[in-house]
């Protein structure tokens, strides 16, 4: 989760001020919102039989602008942009010709890419995978959180690492988005929900309460295997 997305923690945001709840909130707010939706899942569907966490990937590696600037739905069109862009489906710059086109401009399109589409196929429907080694960890056992990551494709919060909690469940084996986002096979593994306090996390001044969050088992070490 090293990208734009790794918001946990963060500060400089100023104060965080939610929309009043409704009874009957629209999934979408403008017509365009409803077909940014549909195309995002035209796209996955081109480029990986909806692989989520490819599409996860793409919205991750958007730059600040293309993820904050154009709200939330303008920022799935991005990330589908770049995922049909990789993938050869579309040319770079493809988007903006044809909608100055559209829009009556002379412009001239591009020439169609090399296709370039991931050969992907899932084993099983779904995420949760059955895998045959045991858990390296129990419930009650001290772990301490990684700091190093390979990719910047992990689901690993920044304000997590390095820091030591206890396993308060197990939960089923997860396809490992590390590698399921680049195409690099399934990999599944043990999940565990840990438990941090808040002094752990943020220092004696924090606010006293407790924190679980769901990592992988490629995320921790024991006590003993801690740097």
């Amino acid at each position: 989760m090293d990208s734009v997305a790794d918001l946990g923690g963060a500060t400089g945001w100023g104060k965080v001020s939610p929309p009043p709840p409704q009874d009957q909130d629209p999934p979408f707010h403008d017509a365009w919102e409803g077909r940014a939706f549909a195309l995002t899942l035209l796209a996955m569907g081109r480029v990986s039989g909806q692989n989520l966490d490819a599409f996860r990937y793409a919205l991750g590696r958007l730059d600040s602008k293309s993820y904050f600037d154009d709200d939330y739905y303008g920022r799935w069109l991005n990330a589908s942009e770049l995922m049909l862009v990789e993938s050869g489906i579309i040319a770079p710059g493809a988007v903006d010709a044809r909608a100055r086109a559209n829009a009556g401009e002379s412009v001239e399109q591009p020439a169609d890419p090399e296709p370039n589409k991931p050969d992907y196929a899932p084993t099983a429907a779904g995420s949760l995978r059955q895998v045959e080694e045991a858990p390296r960890f129990a419930v009650g056992d001290a772990v301490t959180v990684v700091t190093d990551v390979e990719s910047d494709a992990n689901k690993l919060p920044a304000y997590v690492r390095g820091h030591r909690g206890v396993v308060e469940a197990i939960q089923p084996a997860h396809v490992f988005p590390e590698t399921h986002a680049r195409f690099l096979g399934e990999n599944a593994q043990h999940v565990y929900s840990v438990r941090f306090t808040s002094t752990e996390l943020y220092g004696s001044d924090a606010e006293p309460f407790e924190l679980t969050i769901e990592l992988f088992d490629n995320y921790l070490q024991d006590k003993e295997n801690a740097a």
